[in-house]
């Protein structure tokens, strides 16, 4: 590694089957039945699957079903007798189904091999099965054995098992009539968990992978001798150092290390692309995104943006996007990090969106009224109803410039130039130090969600950050949509990574708010590997001391900046450990 000047001019039938005894010993207060079934998929393996549903119920119900690796049984406390105490409080507001949680093939109580991240049918897949064929069969089994059904299924889950949701619309079953894909992952290159457009996410991935695929069936922490992770990761060797040490028998790390550029594994895994020439039938689909999403935040817009293609009545793919992190649509939202909602956008999202789409579709519920789009507005805390997302038709854009005097202006005129010494050896760190693990108690886990809200002030100053802010603004300012930074970028290296943060600037004296007074609020940030420049499949040396035109897609975003608050764009060329450290020489 060497440090490098780096200088910038910045502008899825079977037979039918008995279902299995209730899984927990009945007691006079229960209002609700517990069932355990090992259902058969079309190669004989059987998924554990778990049938909660009311004791008493007056008529017919529709299922909502959720697949995970996570373990299904968690998703229910056989120590309560309610069901709702059973369920908890994030299904408070959905009420009249029946809930099915199952695990995936391979995983907890599921026969099966496992397999992380299993490809579906097709180049990478030559089996008759994968998790569209294993969701086609659980969905078919379930409405013929589970009493009481109405004989409509609706699927959700967040994350993999958003993703899980995506991959059984490739071929629904007939009974599918709705799907809520929350948070799902996508494209791991592009930018969900493994990759951001190159750039390997070699911290997180390490402690996810340890959790997944170091003892099936369990959920380990990766134990480490550093409380702050910073240290510890300047002090380890090189990714396969990594892989020999802690995942030697994970394939999804290997595949990582063996695949680091765009190619055709990557292609056909990313269920976008999948579902953008898909045939099949159109569920009425609600993509559900976090605008603070830490670890899927190209996902829920991809899928959407995909799927919106087929939607020819403009009825049936729906996109709404709240003041989250990753999965946090089932918690109270109220507030994260520092930042307060003035609202429980969590239960009020939950009650006015998702039940009534669910009941539409599941129930012959009223019209749900929905907007195409329902989108949280981080700057003015309020719920914006959309005819179309991003932007309506013959919507432009405008851009904003960055000179040579660190100012952001409307003029073109005002385009400069600003240097900067980017060394592997003290990288910037992407979030205020101690870091720590991505997974282990509360704090950790809080931090972790919430590291999108870092005041940026933690890193405003250092030498190898550039930071550009605008004078107070008269008047508010509203950004929607996609955000693209154009970079035109020289150094003296043979490749480098390009972080472009898009930041609020709160007014440096807030009286009613002492403690985000001044506070530099990330409103969207990304990385981009330099060597995919040209080809995101085929990876080229950077041409040393040339100017050379990077566009780097950022997070899509919903916020108004308020009058008096100010515009800050920062670029840097690391952000450690999160992601791994670019040598700065192309290798």
């Amino acid at each position: 590694m060497g440090w490098v000047l780096c200088l910038l001019w910045i502008v899825l039938s079977l037979g039918v089957a008995r279902a299995d005894e209730p899984s927990r010993a009945a007691n006079p207060e229960d209002d609700f039945v517990m069932v355990e079934s090992m259902i058969p998929m079309r190669d004989g393996v059987k998924l554990h699957t778990v049938v909660v549903s009311p004791k008493v119920i007056a008529k017919p119900m529709p299922m909502l079903l959720m697949r995970t690796p996570y373990g299904a049984s968690g998703n229910v406390s056989e120590r309560q007798v309610r069901l709702s105490s059973a369920l908890g409080s994030r299904y408070a507001e959905l009420d009249g189904y029946i809930f099915v949680f199952q695990d995936v093939r391979g995983r907890n109580g599921s026969e099966g091999t496992y397999e992380l991240f299993r490809p579906l049918r097709g180049p990478f897949n030559a089996t008759q099965t994968d998790q569209t064929t294993d969701a086609w069969d659980s969905i078919d089994w379930l409405i013929r054995n589970v009493p009481n059904s109405n004989g409509k299924v609706g699927m959700f889950g967040t994350s993999y098992d958003g993703w899980l949701v995506l991959a059984a619309l490739l071929e629904p079953h007939p009974a599918l009539q709705v799907a809520v894909p929350m948070n799902p992952m996508v494209d791991l290159w592009k930018g969900d968990d493994a990759f951001h457009n190159g750039a390997f996410r070699l911290g997180y991935q390490l402690d996810y992978l340890y959790l997944m695929d170091s003892k099936p069936g369990s959920l380990p922490i990766l134990p480490r001798d550093h409380f702050d992770l910073y240290n510890w990761w300047l002090k380890q060797g090189s990714a396969r150092d990594l892989q020999a040490r802690y995942l030697p028998k994970s394939a999804m790390f290997a595949r990582m290390l063996d695949r680091p550029a765009y190619d055709e594994f990557w292609q056909d895994a990313a269920i976008d692309r999948r579902l953008a020439r898909s045939n099949a039938r159109l569920v009425p689909t609600l993509h559900v995104h976090s605008w603070f999403d830490q670890e899927d935040p190209y996902g829920a817009p991809a899928a959407y943006a995909a799927m919106e293609e087929r939607d020819r009545h403009n009825d049936s793919n729906f996109f709404t996007a709240g003041p989250w992190s990753h999965g946090e649509n089932w918690s109270r939202g109220a507030r994260i990090g520092q930042l307060d909602w003035d609202q429980a956008t969590g239960p009020r999202w939950r009650a006015e969106v998702l039940a009534p789409f669910l009941a539409r579709h599941l129930k012959d519920g009223p019209p749900h009224g929905l907007a195409n789009a329902v989108v949280f507005n981080t700057g003015s805390s309020r719920w914006d109803r959309l005819d179309a997302w991003p932007l309506a038709p013959g919507a432009k854009s405008r851009s904003l410039y960055m000179s040579d005097d660190g100012r952001v202006s409307w003029d073109p005129g005002a385009a400069g130039r600003d240097t900067y010494i980017s060394d592997p050896r003290r990288p910037v760190p992407y979030q205020p130090r101690p870091i720590k693990s991505y997974y282990g108690d509360d704090t950790w886990r809080s931090e972790w969600s919430a590291w999108l809200l870092a005041d940026q002030r933690f890193v405003d100053g250092r030498p190898d950050v550039l930071s550009f802010v605008s004078e107070p603004l008269a008047e508010p300012l509203t950004v929607r949509g996609n955000v693209t930074a154009r970079l035109f970028a020289e150094t003296t290296g043979t490749d480098a990574d390009w972080v472009v943060k898009l930041i609020d600037v709160f007014p440096d004296q807030d009286p009613f708010n002492a403690q985000m007074s001044g506070y530099q609020l990330m409103i969207s940030g990304e990385i981009f590997r330099g060597r995919y420049r040209e080809s995101f499949s085929k990876p080229q040396a950077i041409a040393a001391n040339r100017v050379l035109e990077y566009l780097i897609r950022q997070p899509q975003v919903n916020h108004t900046f308020r009058r008096g608050h100010r515009v800050m764009v920062q670029i840097q060329s690391s952000w450690f450990p999160l992601y791994d450290r670019n040598p700065q020489v192309f290798l």
